[in-house]
C-alpha cells in the first residue's frame, strides 16, 4: 500500500542544457543553504560533458583522470559514476520534510518514476535491494545519489538515454564490479528519445505528489560546456 503524502504545488522546472560539473554542484549547494520554508521545490533537468563523479564513499582522496576524463570529488551519495552527453540527468532540489518523504521512500519513488516510464513501451524494468538504480536485464540504466540536508535534497538522477556507453567501462560502475549498463536508445523506439525529458518529468512529479508540473523553462545562470 503507498504511504500516504500532501499535495504540493507544482515545482519549478529548469532546462539547463549541457553544463560543467563543478558549476552545477556549487548552484545546488547554495540555492540548498539559501532555500527558506516557502522557498518552491525546483527540478533541474540538464546534462554533462564527460566526467566522472566519486561520492561520498570515496571522501579524502585524490584522483587521476581516467583515459583523459576528469574525476570529481562530490558530495553525495554512492561511489564512482560516469556523466556524459546524451544522459539525462534529473537534479531533484526538494525540501522532503514539507513533501512528508523520508530518504528511503524518496529514492523508491524515483526509482518507481523511471520502471513506470519504461512500462510505456512495455520495458520490463526493476530496483535492486541495497543497489539504488533502475536495471533492465541486470544492466544498469540509471543512477541514483542524493545529499540531503536539513531536509532537503539536492543531485538526483541521470538516465543513460543516447549516449557513448565506453567510459563506463573504465570504472567499476557505482562500486560494483562487473556491472554492465544500457541505455534508452537500445530499448526503445527512436522517435520516443526526443520526448524522454517531458515524460519522466511528469513521472517524476506525479510519484513525488505534486499537483501539477510546471513549464521546463530556461536557465543562463551556469557556465555551459
Amino acid at each position: 500500500m503507498k504511504a500516504e503524502w500532501s499535495s504540493a504545488a507544482a515545482p519549478l522546472v529548469r532546462e539547463l542544457g549541457c553544463v560543467d560539473y563543478a558549476p552545477t554542484l556549487a548552484a545546488m549547494q547554495a540555492f540548498t543553504a539559501a532555500r527558506r520554508e516557502n522557498t518552491p521545490d525546483e527540478i533541474w533537468l540538464l546534462s554533462h560533458p564527460p566526467v566522472y563523479t566519486m561520492g561520498l564513499k570515496g571522501r579524502g582522496q585524490a584522483f587521476a583522470p581516467i583515459g583523459g576524463i576528469a574525476v570529481v570529488q562530490t558530495d553525495r551519495g554512492g561511489d564512482i559514476t560516469y556523466h556524459g552527453p546524451g544522459q539525462l540527468v534529473a537534479y531533484l532540489l526538494l525540501d522532503i520534510a514539507r513533501l512528508r518523504i523520508g530518504p528511503r521512500e524518496l529514492v523508491r519513488r524515483i526509482e518507481e518514476a523511471v520502471i513506470g516510464l519504461l512500462g510505456n513501451w512495455q520495458v520490463d524494468a526493476e530496483r535492486r535491494a541495497g543497489a539504488p538504480g533502475v536495471y533492465v536485464g541486470g544492466r544498469k540504466l540509471a543512477s541514483l545519489g542524493l545529499r540531503v540536508r536539513d531536509g532537503r535534497t539536492y543531485h538526483g538522477l541521470a538516465v543513460n538515454v543516447d549516449m557513448d556507453l565506453a567510459p563506463f567501462g573504465a570504472i567499476h560502475p557505482c562500486g560494483y564490479a562487473g556491472l554492465e549498463v544500457t541505455q534508452l536508445r537500445d530499448l526503445v523506439p527512436p522517435g520516443r528519445l526526443p520526448g524522454i525529458g517531458s515524460a519522466l518529468l511528469a513521472r517524476l512529479t506525479t510519484e513525488l505528489g505534486y499537483t501539477a508540473a510546471a513549464a521546463p523553462r530556461p536557465r543562463h545562470l551556469l557556465s555551459h560546456g
